[in-house]
């Protein structure tokens, strides 16, 4: 325990470019760090980060009672071709399902689209023989000599993970079980085992058999990577539990991140928009559209009514994602639950280029966290969007994180010369703002794909800016789609970091059912509804939660008669008036409805939550009423390049702190220990009741 006897939860948030942490004591005290993201080994990162950020603040190891942590492992592992050794047992006849996917290209017009290639090789994928009803009737019953056969190709093989994905097991999963029981009786107990009825018990056999193969495909890397960062933890004294944030925005446990770790595969980004929402709601539930912009990449979602959108049809590795649903094939099929999000490859290490054609171009490649930009002074030769903010003024190169990385600003200039307004034939000034409005624009893309593209006008929601960058970019971006309300939240450079600790603990259950509407009854409804719930009981109890402590919520996936989708909608006891419901709510999301007579459920769906204590019953300006033994003496002044309208400009330069004093016109720069908030001339900033700067076009 610390001398002043605070107890402290910790979220720690791995970027392309950096480690972000915060540790949030019971006293409402936040403490954040910033320290270079380690590729070779993130867990190294993290726990040099987590030692640094405690004896920075005399903080006792025991005194962390929380450890909450998003990763890109899962991700990265699929992009780099570095999961596991995994074979695939299907039912006689779909041995391809993983080649022939759907018919679906991301590009158009480019016949010769080289589709992915399957995490598993067609060597290793194994037939056997038996067939499953879809209504869970055995048509065939398992040839065990079919499975044995299977196995002794995949002893050769030397694989590391099985998945198996058997026809319609969803109805009925008793193949599968045996599959796996005979699969680790003859490979031993290390081997790493999904059936696609635990993991995805829904109709789709390419999307079910695809997911089921990228958790086989993760376990092993997976499991290795939580068995290590929990031993490194453990050894510089930290016994708190680690939990994990998913792709949909909740947290669970190691444990259970071990034994389904496809869940994973968007972890980072989820929570900024969680903890987006959270905060707006504190603020009278003011709708927002999120941007968080770090090293790599900038990440757009919205938040309506204090609610966040997720989505079932995901792709992993599809590249940068701009959100049109009509626009896939790109990646491998993962459905489950992710933060609907578009994202796109502008961030402060974005390289600037010009292509033959001598347009300027800010990303998609990016320097990342090594080499970095060119001021980073770590080997780095192409210049960045860094480079360029440094180049106008806005980033201080001696106040990045607080001081910790110094800031070549002559190199920068220097690359930005030689390789970019020379060539351009332009002024040094005018090429960086240039940079800094052809990334806005790019940004603007993401911010539409969740807007605009589905029927929202983003001038009635702010903009809700943060990571490392998104503050000095985001006023840039309102201009230019006309939005006239920026929100910069506190510890914007972590934000994300701070959104893990806002998550709820949160499990789902679901079990595919097929069937008219008009055809079932809720005796039945309610029966399969509490052999759920159990469920969901049983995953709350290994999570060390007792029985009733969980918020249980039921939905029911339903679509018209063979349609290709579907949507879900609350559930509610009165069967004509659930049918008008998801009608209802087929006129919002596509324009049209059919009626409630021809509806069909495809899934039902159990979800526990345990709300985990907010923000709410921490002081948020309680850090900005004292000052931070992070801030170091800025001048009170620098020059600040606005445009060739406004030029060079003696721009007066603050903490959030001083703010609090009152509200100030533009221009104007905001300097913190992980970000920089630019306010153009035009614009009037101040600090709102929750320590939120709020900037507003005048």
């Amino acid at each position: 325990m610390t001398s002043s006897g605070s107890n402290y939860r910790v979220g720690i948030d791995i970027g392309g470019t950096f480690t972000d942490l915060i540790l949030v004591g019971s006293d409402g005290a936040m403490h954040t760090k910033k320290v270079l993201s380690t590729p070779d080994d993130y867990g190294r990162g993290v726990v040099a980060g987590l030692k640094a950020a405690l004896d920075d603040r005399g903080i006792d190891a025991g005194a962390v009672e929380r450890l909450v942590h998003a990763t890109t492992v899962a991700t990265n592992t699929i992009l780099e071709g570095k999961g596991a050794s995994t074979a695939l047992i299907t039912t006689r006849g779909f041995r391809d399902v993983l080649d022939m996917r759907r018919l679906r290209i991301p590009e158009m017009y480019t016949l010769n689209y080289p589709k992915p290639e399957p995490l598993v090789p067609r060597r290793r994928r194994l037939e056997v023989d038996e067939r499953m009803g879809p209504r869970g009737a055995i048509w065939i019953a398992l040839d065990e000599a079919s499975v044995l056969t299977a196995l002794e190709r995949i002893k050769h093989e030397n694989v590391e993970a099985v998945a198996i994905s058997l026809l319609h097991s969803y109805a009925n999963p008793i193949h599968e079980q045996r599959i796996a029981t005979m699969v680790r009786d003859a490979l031993g107990s290390g081997i790493y085992i999904t059936c696609s009825s635990d993991i995805l018990p829904e109709l789709r056999e390419y999307e079910r058999t695809s997911t089921t193969v990228i958790n086989a495909y993760l376990g092993p890397a997976l499991r290795r990577y939580f068995e290590s960062l929990v031993t490194h933890v453990q050894s510089i004294g930290v016994t708190a539990p680690l939990q994990v944030m998913k792709s949909d925005g909740a947290i669970m446990t190691v444990a259970a991140a071990i034994d389904k770790p496809a869940y994973l595969v968007e972890s980072g980004p989820a929570a900024g928009v969680i903890g987006a929402a959270r905060v707006t709601g504190l603020g009278g539930g003011v709708d927002s559209i999120t941007l968080d912009m770090g090293g790599t990449t900038a990440k757009a979602s919205i938040v309506e009514n204090g609610n966040v959108t997720t989505t079932g049809d995901y792709e992993v590795g599809a590249g940068i994602n701009l959100s049109s649903k009509l626009i896939t094939g790109g990646g491998y099929a993962l459905k489950l639950p992710v933060v609907d999000l578009s994202e796109i490859g502008a961030g402060g290490g974005s390289l600037v280029t010009i292509d033959k054609g001598g347009l300027l171009h800010v990303g998609p490649e990016s320097a990342g966290a090594m080499p970095g930009p060119v001021a980073y002074d770590q080997g780095g030769t192409a210049p960045t969007f860094t480079d360029a903010m440094i180049v106008l003024g806005y980033l201080n190169p001696d106040y990045l994180v607080g001081g910790g990385l110094k800031l070549n600003a002559e190199r920068a200039r220097q690359a930005l010369t030689d390789q970019v307004a020379e060539p351009l034939d332009k002024d040094l000034l005018d090429t960086a703002y240039g940079i800094y409005q052809v990334a806005g624009g790019t940004m603007v893309r993401a911010v539409k794909a969740v807007s605009t593209y589905r029927g929202r006008d983003p001038r009635d929601f702010a903009l809700f800016a943060f990571g490392g960058n998104g503050p000095v970019v985001a006023t840039e971006i309102a201009a230019q789609l006309e939005m006239t309300q920026v929100v910069v939240p506190l510890n914007p450079g972590v934000f994300s970091a701070f959104g893990l600790l806002l998550s709820n603990i949160e499990h789902e259950v679901t079990r595919a059912l097929l069937r008219r509407l008009n055809d079932l009854n809720i005796d039945e409804l309610n029966a399969i509804y509490a052999e759920l719930e159990d469920s969901v009981e049983r995953v709350m109890a290994g999570e060390g939660y007792g029985a009733g402590e969980a918020t249980i919520s039921r939905s029911i996936d339903l679509r018209y008669t063979e349609q290709a989708h579907e949507l879900s909608v609350p559930f509610e006891a009165d069967l004509a008036k659930l049918a008008q419901s998801f009608s209802d709510e087929h006129q919002r999301t596509y324009g049209h409805e059919a009626g409630a007579e021809s509806v069909e459920s495809v899934a039902l769906r159990v979800t526990g939550q345990i709300p985990v204590e907010g923000i709410e019953s921490y002081e948020m300006l309680a850090g900005l009423t004292r000052k931070n033994d992070d801030e170091v003496a800025a001048p009170a002044a620098r020059l600040a390049y606005f445009g060739p309208a406004a030029g060079q400009l003696e721009t007066p330069v603050v903490t959030r702190r001083q703010l609090l004093e009152g509200a100030r016109l533009g221009p104007l720069i905001i300097e913190e220990y992980d970000a920089t908030c630019v306010v153009p001339p035009g614009w009037r900033a101040r600090v709102d009741e929750r320590g939120n700067i709020e900037l507003q076009f005048e």
